[in-house]
């Protein structure tokens, strides 16, 4: 029997809780995404903020419940967001020179132009000449790797080669001059 007033109150709790953040999501949801909006100068930023500290909200539980004003709560919790994320950006930004700058790794330099036209290809193209190429599978395990037939490999061999051709133009010692 106390196994039913426990699961009884769990579920009285989980409904209190839903009940409670659905009236405080539909009484004070767009004033906080108008307060972070001025707090970040950006609209969809301020509304991630706010759905962040919504769900944080939820897994919060019970906690949230005993707290005397939800909107303070929530509009702390995306203003911490926000500073949280800006935090990381602007150390990302500290060292963003470093992943720029090719010269960390030696011989690099030479093959910036094929990292450049390899990233402007497809995904399903980058990945087969990556895996072909670079980790020097064959065919066949590329295409047991991605998942793909074999003749989708060879033909996505054949279209990345093409636009790779196309992108980096004749090269030293090719024919076509």
């Amino acid at each position: 029997m106390s196994d039913e007033i426990l699961a009884t109150e769990r579920r009285d709790v989980t409904r209190d809780s839903h009940d409670t953040l659905r009236e405080v999501f539909e009484g004070s949801y767009r004033r906080l995404v108008v307060q972070l909006y001025a707090v970040t100068g950006d609209s969809a930023e301020a509304e991630d903020l706010v759905q962040e500290a919504f769900v944080r909200a939820a897994a919060a539980g019970r906690r949230f419940l005993r707290v005397e004003n939800h909107e303070a709560w929530l509009r702390t919790a995306a203003v911490n967001l926000h500073r949280n994320r800006w935090r990381k950006m602007r150390n990302f930004s500290k060292i963003r020179y470093r992943l720029e700058r090719p010269t960390d790794l030696p011989g690099l330099e030479e093959h910036v132009a094929v990292i450049t036209a390899l990233r402007a290809l497809p995904a399903p193209q980058r990945e087969v000449l990556a895996l072909y190429y670079l980790a020097d599978l064959p065919v066949s395990e590329v295409a047991g790797t991605l998942g793909c037939a074999v003749g989708t490999v060879k033909s996505r061999l054949k279209r990345g080669r093409e636009a790779l051709a196309s992108a980096l133009g004749p090269w030293e010692g090719s024919s076509d001059v």
